[in-house]
């Protein structure tokens, strides 16, 4: 609906997230307005399209989608505008004296001849310029947020445009549109030539071919994870976003001769077939490859471990270790690059115990990292070693003025060893952050198991690494005496064999439930997690159950889940405050988890003396509780489980998601007391043995199955996973000059 007023007086105005809430009078009556308006001021004319809503504190509000301003007209509204704090130094006595002097051309003076403020008393010519600049600024946001809004952007898309471009939003848009793919996070291909289209953009114009080529190169990275694609493969995408006949071809390869020219896409031979690589990614790899062959035949590396040492080791720990593992050691504390691999159970833990120890031992500096804030944190439990994330490490600044990473080729890490756990998550831009950031002649030990599932970004790295030969590669099979009583680490083994795991042995630590309809699954699940687990096992409660499904849709997929478990543990409250946003619904209590990275996201952190830490930085997986939710100020705080804490306005929540149940994907890097899978049918491509064995792998000290047998039969079998088409194994084993 469409309502029409005049802002009476601001009631709250937050300038970092753009939230306002206005009281507005229309039609004899009065209510209140909430939305993510451009700068808004008293006396102004409102047109909003939105629908009145019911906020639990305040009770009815217009909540708007949509608005038009006008500037006020009459002279009283005048005086409030001016006043209302917009205008710094500008009181109620000085806006009177200046509408008295102008009356009804008083802000077409201060827009056109601000030198004829100076004649107001009170008014010098530098202040008269600075309330033209001031009135300019607000007059130019607000132009440009109606502008968007003709494209159908809303109202908080468009102030982040106006964020990004300020003054040249508008002429960005109309010379290129495309620009907001790149440029703004929520923004993909469809809705920039949905504007474009609006603007009168040819459908065959260069700049729309050049940005849907662009867009399938970067969807294909995306979504299968290739940094390169077949020329031919490449074409057909690109005609499908495009919507492009077979008869535009040669306009679409001329397309790609210009954006190799401007340095976007290379085009290279992959597997003997022509390929095009989106240059950054081309790039990433090409560094990685030189920077891991100059650490590994230059560094000069001073070989350490001997076998004395480790004998000294065992001794003193009481172990015996495994011949693999002395390997293993030996091998991270003389080579300049190392692979160590295994799964569950194969004593990874262990041996980067004992390369620690050693290094100590000869005075070098070490230092522990983790691509995520649960495996870092895991690494220092099991270490006994403080460990970080690598984007803490590398210290992230990717503010507006930020260089990306504060550590790198100039400013490196002042360490002599690097370690890095669960390295099957690093994609190419972090595994090339990680590397500008080591100096020539640091040591660096590579940590994962191979058979977990590639990283979610662009890029093979791991598999890349190891099956390039060119770097010494320990691979663990054994499981050893701690781990034999754990049905988890062998049945895990068992599924990466692709052999069935034992659904009938009597275990303390792996269970099956044979479910075969979906509803009944889910029933099942919120069953043991709101009840039967946390009361049978009396060491365990909800929170430490973690749902991890392959897929989001159908009843016993994510969404589903994530709405039953709600319902159930956190259910609707007098005395939680909630919000509903586009059928979600998010309450003070629940779980969730970030889902994009966040460079920018500002958060405080309170140690138990109370002392406040601040930094920036959210990341995708970050999972936490929602502490609380101001209906006053539209705003969430999350404490995540490190302790940061930040908060949200109702426009940032596509940035989080309820955590109850999450995808197999997403659990990547994590470990949790308890796991539930959940196991349907699905596509091949998905269901897989490496989907199952990860799932598998992510439980500390329960696993429960629930589904069909033949379905996790079918998983186990099946071998099938989608190609990541990368160019870092070709140019570690030929090198990037032969390419």
């Amino acid at each position: 609906m469409i309502v029409k007023g005049k802002i009476e007086n601001i009631i709250y105005r937050n300038s970092e997230n753009g939230y306002t809430v206005v009281e507005i009078s229309s039609k004899n009556q009065k209510f209140t307005a909430t939305g993510k308006f451009p700068i808004v001021g008293v006396g102004e004319k409102l047109e909003l399209e939105g629908e009145f809503k019911i906020n639990k504190m305040y009770g009815e509000q217009f909540v708007a989608e949509s608005v038009k301003i006008e500037k006020p007209t009459d002279l009283e509204s005048i005086v409030k505008y001016l006043s209302c704090g917009l205008i710094s130094g500008v009181g109620e006595v000085t806006a009177r004296n200046i509408v008295k002097k102008f009356g009804e051309e008083t802000l077409n003076i201060i827009d056109t001849s601000p030198n004829l403020l100076a004649e107001v008393r009170g008014i010098s010519l530098k202040k008269a310029n600075d309330i033209h600049s001031t009135y300019k600024d607000i007059k130019k946001m607000q132009e440009a947020v109606m502008f968007l809004q003709k494209y159908d952007i809303s109202i908080s898309m468009a102030v982040k445009i106006f964020d990004k471009y300020k003054y040249e939003t508008e002429n960005v848009l109309k010379t290129n549109p495309y620009a907001l793919i790149d440029d703004i996070e929520g923004i993909g291909f469809k809705t920039a030539d949905k504007i474009a289209m609006k603007l009168g953009i040819d459908i065959h114009s260069d700049i729309r071919l050049r940005a849907g080529i662009i867009f399938s190169l970067n969807e294909i990275a995306e979504k299968q994870g290739s940094t390169v694609a077949y020329y031919d493969d490449l074409i057909s995408q690109a005609k499908l976003v495009l919507e492009l006949d077979d008869e535009f071809s040669d306009k679409l390869e001329s397309a790609i001769v210009d954006l190799e020219i401007n340095g976007l896409v290379k085009k290279v031979t992959y597997e003997d077939r022509p390929a095009l690589a989106i240059s950054k990614y081309y790039n990433m790899e090409k560094y990685i490859s030189r920077k891991l062959t100059n650490l590994c035949s230059g560094s000069g590396v001073k070989k350490l471990g001997s076998i004395q040492e480790i004998q000294q080791y065992e001794i003193l720990n009481g172990i015996i270790l495994h011949e693999k593992q002395k390997e293993a050691i030996l091998a991270g504390t003389s080579e300049g690059v190392v692979v160590i691999t295994g799964g569950p159970g194969t004593g990874k833990t262990t041996i980067i115990r004992a390369i620690l120890k050693i290094f100590k031992s000869a005075k070098l500096e070490c230092m522990l990292m983790a691509p995520t804030g649960r495996a870092a944190k895991r690494l220092e439990e099991q270490t006994g070693e403080p460990a970080s994330t690598i984007h803490r490490a590398l210290e992230a600044n990717f503010k507006s003025n930020g260089r990306g990473f504060v550590r790198n080729e100039t400013n490196p890490l002042d360490t002599d060893v690097v370690i890095v756990d669960e390295v099957s998550m690093l994609d190419v831009f972090l595994m090339s952050s990680l590397l500008k950031a080591l100096n020539f002649g640091t040591r660096l030990i590579l940590v994962g198991d191979k058979d977990q599932l590639p990283s979610v970004g662009a890029g093979n790295v791991l598999a890349d690494i190891i099956n390039s030969d060119m770097f010494k590669v320990v691979e663990l099979t054994q499981i050893y005496r701690q781990s034999e009583d754990s049905m988890i680490a062998q049945n895990a083994h068992k599924i990466n064999h692709s052999e069935m795991p034992d659904l009938k042995a009597k275990s303390s630590d792996f269970f099956y439930s044979s479910v075969s309809d979906p509803e009944l699954v889910a029933k099942e699940i919120v069953s043991l997690v709101s009840e039967r687990m946390p009361k049978f096992f009396k060491d365990i409660t909800s929170d430490d159950i973690q749902v991890i499904a392959p897929m989001k849709a159908g009843f016993a997929g994510v969404d589903n889940l994530n709405i039953l478990i709600q319902d159930k543990l956190n259910p609707s409250s007098p005395t939680k405050n909630e919000f509903e946003l586009r059928k979600r619904i998010f309450r003070e209590g629940d779980r969730v988890m970030q889902i994009v990275n966040n460079y920018d996201r500002t958060w405080e952190k309170y140690s138990e003396m109370g002392y406040a830490t601040y930094g920036d930085g959210v990341f995708n997986g970050d999972m936490g509780k929602i502490d609380e939710i101001n209906t006053e100020i539209n705003e969430i705080t999350v404490i995540f489980d490190d302790g940061r804490r930040t908060s949200y306005s109702y426009a940032e929540l596509d940035e989080i998601v309820l955590s109850y149940a999450i995808t197999i994907h997403k659990s990547q890097g994590s470990e949790f007391p308890v796991v539930i899978i959940p196991i349907m049918g699905g596509s091949p491509l998905l269901m897989n043995k490496n989907l199952l064995y990860t799932a598998v792998t992510r439980a500390k000290k329960i696993v429960v199955l629930i589904g069909k047998s033949s379905n996790i039969y079918y998983m186990v079998k099946n071998k099938s996973s989608a190609i990541r088409n990368t160019m870092l194994k070709s140019m570690l084993m030929h090198g990037v000059i032969n390419l």
